[in-house]
């Protein structure tokens, strides 16, 4: 296959706002040992993204500079020590970082075929919250059927991902959103009660729910919800923490329940795992998630798809945490 010496991609020449990101040409990435090289179609936009841009949260050494974690597209290129693919196939994958372009080298080992009947803005939509929500919530914590789990930030794309999977695996849901909207849009998706947290206390509601408390809270807020999270914990119990939006340092708070109901307090960001490790999240999902988005039993929440050009919106769309699902780029 022909391909160009030149592509597109996002440039960061600073940290800063969105405006920060401008658009530039440069060379096309090589695939390495175990790479495929992927002419990209469409684009996760993801918070670490946003954190990324704003200096927070930076690329591995060996990661690419370039935004982006999560893409579909056709596989142009195949790397020394790759035979799980083929030039022309329609892959989606977690990227080690440079998504935010129209050509992405992709590990092998985190790359999925499209599930049955997506095109590329479904199929791209996938794998950065699936490959975290399974990692965190399932591996980790060890949700099994009948259990009941708390998400927090029910509408954001690892809320609508991690709704659907507890419920799909036989969970009791409770989620946490901010409007009567987004609230309606988690109970749509399969949770038992969604909490509007301006409004009620969640740790107040869960124990009215359940009696008890839940048995896993999947949790992005961090320290502003730590003692209400850990109250909100039946008898051992699990706490799994993927992000700190409301802070990662906790004051003065109670951690008597860790002990009297032996919970656990557990947490991890995916983008350091190693190959092996994620490769192993990969496999999971081929054999246990995949089949149920081929059936339909699964899909992405969609909030709004832009043009490439458009990336500094989309951005700014994410700021607002207005949207309900994901936000995508289209090549």
């Amino acid at each position: 296959m022909s391909l160009p010496a030149q592509m597109r991609f996002v440039a960061l020449p600073s940290f800063g706002p969105p405006e920060a990101m401008n658009i530039v040409t440069g060379p096309l990435p090589v695939a390495g040992e175990g790479q495929i090289l992927v002419r990209t179609e469409a684009i996760g936009i993801n918070r670490p993204d946003v954190a990324q841009r704003q200096g927070t949260y930076p690329p591995p050494k060996d990661a690419s500079p370039i935004l982006g974690l999560e893409l579909a597209g056709e596989v142009v290129a195949i790397g020394p020590g790759v035979s799980s693919y083929a030039i022309g196939d329609k892959v989606c994958g977690l990227a080690n970082g440079g998504a935010y372009a129209e050509y992405c080298v992709l590990p092998a080992g985190q790359a999925l075929r499209y599930p049955k009947g997506y095109d590329a803005v479904k199929a791209a939509a996938l794998p950065e919250n699936y490959f975290t929500v399974w990692a965190n919530m399932f591996q980790m914590a060890g949700l099994t059927e009948g259990e009941k789990v708390l998400i927090h930030g029910g509408t954001s794309g690892i809320g609508t991902t991690a709704i659907q999977l507890a419920r799909a695996f036989g969970a009791e849901v409770y989620a946490t959103a901010g409007t009567t909207e987004k609230c309606d849009a988690c109970v749509k998706l399969g949770a038992k009660r969604a909490i509007n947290y301006k409004r009620e206390n969640f740790a107040e509601v869960i124990k009215a729910e359940t009696g008890h408390g839940v048995d896993i809270i999947l949790d992005m807020i961090g320290a502003a919800y730590l003692e209400k999270n850990l109250a909100s914990l039946a008898r051992d119990g699990c706490l799994s923490i993927i992000a700190f939006l409301g802070g990662a340092v906790a004051e003065k708070v109670n951690l008597g329940p860790i002990m009297t109901k032996r919970l656990t307090v557990t947490g991890s960001t995916l983008r350091p795992r190693t190959a092996e490790e994620k490769r192993a999240i990969r496999d999971d999902l081929l054999s246990q998630v995949w089949p149920l988005l081929d059936s339909g039993k699964l899909a992405p929440v969609i909030y709004k798809t832009f043009a490439f050009d458009d990336v500094v919106e989309a951005h700014k769309l994410m700021e607002t945490s207005s949207h309900i699902g994901k936000i995508m780029l289209r090549l």
